[in-house]
């Protein structure tokens, strides 16, 4: 793919983003930890930028666009690109090839399940229960995980938590009464510490559909954002 040349007026990497995309939701955290400043642009789904389409035409985000015109189109690749800059809070050097393993699973086989749970009714092969009790597999691996230490790959918050968070979080919000009186209560724990952080709330932060004429947006936070409080 071509990639268009980011114009001299551009200072900023610009972000196109969705609030409630959990991919773009990790991409927001790792930045907003670590400390970067960046163009921030969000979208309607249904009305996607052109210049968003332009340098990534498959159309999903978070799209990243460098000032040299590098484009990031990967909502993990752009974590570990902030956090290749600066990881005030160390999130990249907690038992990587752990990190790994769980991310993989997360965005494949758990991803899977969770978008037939949330939408079973497109997905009638098999009933809500049913997806839920396959996604619960992994549910039960995290939960065992958060019985042994404080977060899923040890004793310090790190990349596995931040890119994992955002799905549990729409997992749970299928069936709330559910997830609260289910068999996982350090994993409730987890998840309900995260949700009251003051990092959460930051890149929670509602910004109206952006348009070719907006003045910019700046998405910046000081380091001392922290996931759990």
């Amino acid at each position: 793919m071509n990639t268009p040349p980011a114009t001299t007026e551009q200072i900023y990497p610009i972000l196109y983003s969705f609030r409630r995309c959990p991919y773009a939701m990790r991409a927001r955290l790792a930045i907003a930890v670590s400390g970067l400043s960046v163009a921030l642009r969000e979208i309607e789904l249904g009305n996607k930028p052109k210049t968003m389409l332009a340098i990534s035409p498959k159309g999903t985000v978070p799209v990243l666009l460098l000032p040299e015109g590098r484009v990031i189109e990967q909502s993990l690749d752009i974590m570990l690109w902030a956090l290749a800059q600066h990881d005030p809070q160390n999130w990249l050097n907690q038992a990587p090839e752990d990190t790994q393993r769980l991310i993989d699973w997360n965005d494949g086989d758990f991803k899977y399940y969770l978008d037939r749970y949330k939408y079973a009714d497109r997905y009638p092969e098999q009933t809500p229960a049913d997806y839920r009790q396959q996604g619960e597999v992994f549910l039960a691996e995290l939960e065992t995980r958060l019985q042994r230490h404080k977060f899923l790959c040890g004793d310090n918050f790190s990349l596995a938590d931040a890119a994992t968070l955002p799905f549990i979080r729409q997992f749970a919000a299928v069936d709330n009464a559910w997830f609260e009186n289910s068999p996982y209560p350090a994993l409730q724990q987890w998840l309900n510490t995260f949700l009251r952080s003051n990092l959460f709330a930051a890149v929670m932060q509602k910004y109206p559909p952006w348009n070719v004429d907006d003045p910019l947006v700046l998405f910046r936070y000081e380091t001392g954002l922290v996931p759990f409080q």
